[in-house]
């Protein structure tokens, strides 16, 4: 395990076997190979809406996301391509949503970073620093007071610590004890500001501390260390014993939005890719993989199928109608006596 540093107390980790392992590289691939397509998309124009790409951080959703159930809440925000794969979103109905067709999953309005899954328990994805922080609190509250076993995840990066909504939410969750899980996915740069040059301390996991809620800082790029934390911080909140805080530190390989691999209006990021590449968190678990004495070409044959996939989504998408004017109006205002 790579835990850096926690306040969690410490109990066994999450037993990981070679079963587990083949199916975290599994999300991970799917996301890294959609992700990387739609790089390719953006670079040739046939997706417009502007898109924030998961490259690079993949182990994150992968790993908390394997933690949960179908049942289970996750919000995100305006990267969280990831997120909704790792739940288990339809690929087809992503791909189609960046294209902005009918058959998206929120019907070719939302783009992007208007991502939804109910069946699966994404209830949504906001642009909007921190909007979901309170959102999924509110969902843990709700859960709470049904009598629900239902556990909700927040996702969210390092810039949103420094909303009101962040430490407000904080505060709430850990009075009620609320089955609540808060995941900062910490790459280090908010937009384009780097975390030193945004706060005095680089210490986003104390703020648990501070508001009486166990957390932990951990190695974001091993989905081993995510998984493992996210289950203890799940079995907690089941269990009745309120929110943990998990800082998953990793870096983004591409721009802050667009597919510019470390150029993003006109910022360079110090040359600090080629550092970050060697821990790529796909190759890590692969390479674990091949160690438990998996075959290679048994891991190349997903590669492939997984590409197919992929590869099959992108042509729905393309084939799918747009949305018709005529329903411009619809599910904009609310219609009394009817479905929209």
């Amino acid at each position: 395990m790579s835990e850096m540093k926690s306040s969690l107390s410490q109990v066994p980790d999450a037993l990981v076997d070679k079963a587990l392992l083949w199916r975290l590289y599994g999300i991970m691939l799917r996301i890294r190979i959609a992700e990387e397509s739609i790089a390719e998309l953006l670079e040739k124009n046939e997706i417009r809406c502007p898109t924030h790409l998961y490259t690079g951080q993949e182990a994150i959703a992968s790993g908390v996301c394997a933690a949960l159930t179908n049942a289970d809440y996750i919000f995100g925000g305006h990267r969280s391509h990831g997120h909704y794969l790792a739940k288990g979103g339809d690929v087809r109905a992503l791909m189609a949503e960046l294209y902005g067709k009918e058959s998206g999953c929120a019907r070719g309005r939302g783009g992007s970073m208007h991502l939804v899954a109910p069946e699966v328990g994404l209830l949504g994805t906001v642009p909007l620093v921190a909007a979901t922080i309170p959102l999924a609190v509110g969902a843990a509250l709700a859960s709470k007071l049904r009598g629900e076993r239902i556990v909700s995840v927040s996702f969210f990066g390092d810039g949103a610590t420094e909303e009101g909504h962040f430490h407000e939410s904080l505060n709430l969750a850990a009075v009620y004890h609320l089955p609540v899980v808060f995941v900062c996915e910490n790459n280090l740069y908010s937009s384009h500001m780097h975390i030193s040059e945004r706060r005095a301390e680089d210490n986003i996991y104390k703020s648990g501390e501070a508001h009486g809620i166990p957390a932990a800082s951990l190695d974001g790029n091993d989905v081993v260390a995510v998984y493992q934390a996210a289950v203890r911080a799940v079995d907690r909140a089941r269990k009745g014993a309120g929110p943990t805080l998990l800082e998953c530190r990793t870096y983004r390989w591409r721009g802050h939005v667009g597919p510019a691999m470390d150029m993003d209006v006109g910022v360079k990021r110090g040359d600090e890719l080629k550092d970050w590449l060697p821990k790529d968190p796909l190759s890590r678990t692969k390479s674990q993989l091949l160690e438990t004495g998996m075959a290679q070409d048994v891991v190349d044959q997903l590669e492939r199928e997984v590409a197919d996939e992929i590869q099959e989504a992108i042509q729905f998408a393309r084939k799918s109608s747009f949305p018709h004017q005529n329903d411009l109006k619809n599910h904009v205002f609310v219609e009394l006596g009817g479905d929209n």
